[in-house]
């Protein structure tokens, strides 16, 4: 059986039995006065275990978050994905062209005039969908501006259509004057 440090202290010779019993009545009286609460605790490695305990929390926390952005951020580009490829239009092969602007360079979609027209009007936008691009309905391409901004190519504001009681609708302004 292996003995104590006191205990192989003795039998070494290195302490007395008086030490022994000095040291044992010292630590008797500490607890006791510890219990009594008459004597400061060393309570540095609680404060440290706390703040440890803190840190640690607060960095779970930022961890959850930004797993939880992660997250979010995923269902936003999945929430667009689907958007657009149930409301996407077919994409024609016809040799009319719609010229737009994406990234600094001009791009082309195949249209029809019905196409052409609403596009122009505003009541359909161009997206980027899977590397390509894909028209879709306005009310898509808001909901999908809300969700992921960047993804919106062209969407043009749908043009007020005239009062009726407009004194002045019969004259035509014409766009090519000089001063």
């Amino acid at each position: 059986m292996s003995l104590s440090l006191r205990d192989q202290l003795l039998k070494a010779g290195l302490v007395n039995q008086k030490q022994v019993k000095q040291v044992t009545k010292e630590q008797k009286k500490q607890k006791r006065l510890e219990h009594k609460g008459q004597v400061e605790v060393d309570d540095t490695q609680q404060r440290l275990a706390k703040e440890a305990m803190a840190e640690k929390a607060k960095r779970d926390q930022e961890l959850n978050r930004q797993q939880q952005e992660k997250a979010e951020q995923k269902a936003r580009t999945a929430q667009v994905k689907q958007l657009i490829e149930v409301s996407r239009l077919p994409k024609l092969n016809t040799e009319d062209y719609y010229n737009f602007v994406d990234d600094k360079k001009v791009k082309r979609l195949s249209v029809n005039a019905l196409m052409r027209s609403k596009l122009s009007s505003g009541s359909l936008a161009i997206v980027h969908h899977g590397g390509g691009y894909e028209v879709i309905p306005r009310e898509a391409a808001l909901k999908i501006q809300e969700r992921d901004p960047k993804r919106i190519v062209l969407l043009n504001t749908q043009v007020e259509e005239p009062d009726a009681d407009d004194p002045y609708a019969a004259y035509q302004i014409p766009d090519d004057l000089m001063w």
